[in-house]
């Protein structure tokens, strides 16, 4: 993957030790920066902070229809080469993490051919994490 500058990506979460746990866990980012109220990680070299917000009672999720499939919106995620993406997606099994979307690939023999599947954080967030074999194809139609 070619070198892009970092994005910065704020989110809420309503339990700071759960996000920690998972964040630093089970994706191993490290933690930057932090206060009572929020705490900053590097996401594989993106600044990702999580903010503490109480949960909200009937709050439901957006799901969109995409290959046949229920995706959750909003999500973020990470765009991997393929071997790690493979390599994530093998330590996540191997922890138990449950999967939104299991592992697939899409696209198979077409430009923008890509492994992705879907997960968690602890306070709901998705989190989208995508593998290319072909970088250079992210945005190939």
């Amino acid at each position: 993957m070619s070198a892009l500058p970092p994005f910065h990506i704020a989110l809420p979460v309503d339990d700071l030790a759960a996000a920690r746990a998972f964040y630093i866990g089970v994706l191993g980012c490290s933690e930057g920066r932090s206060d009572e109220r929020w705490v900053d990680f590097n996401f594989f070299g993106h600044q990702f902070v999580c903010h503490l917000r109480p949960r909200r009672a009937g709050v439901k999720r957006h799901f969109s229809e995409v290959d046949g499939r229920q995706v959750p919106v909003p999500h973020y995620g990470i765009v991997l080469a393929l071997k790690d993406w493979r390599q994530l997606a093998q330590r996540f099994a191997d922890l138990g993490q449950a999967f939104i979307i299991e592992p697939t690939i899409r696209f198979a023999g077409l430009p923008g051919e890509q492994g992705t599947f879907f997960i968690m954080d602890p306070s709901g967030n998705a989190l989208e994490f995508k593998g290319f074999a072909r970088p250079e194809s992210l945005f190939a139609r």
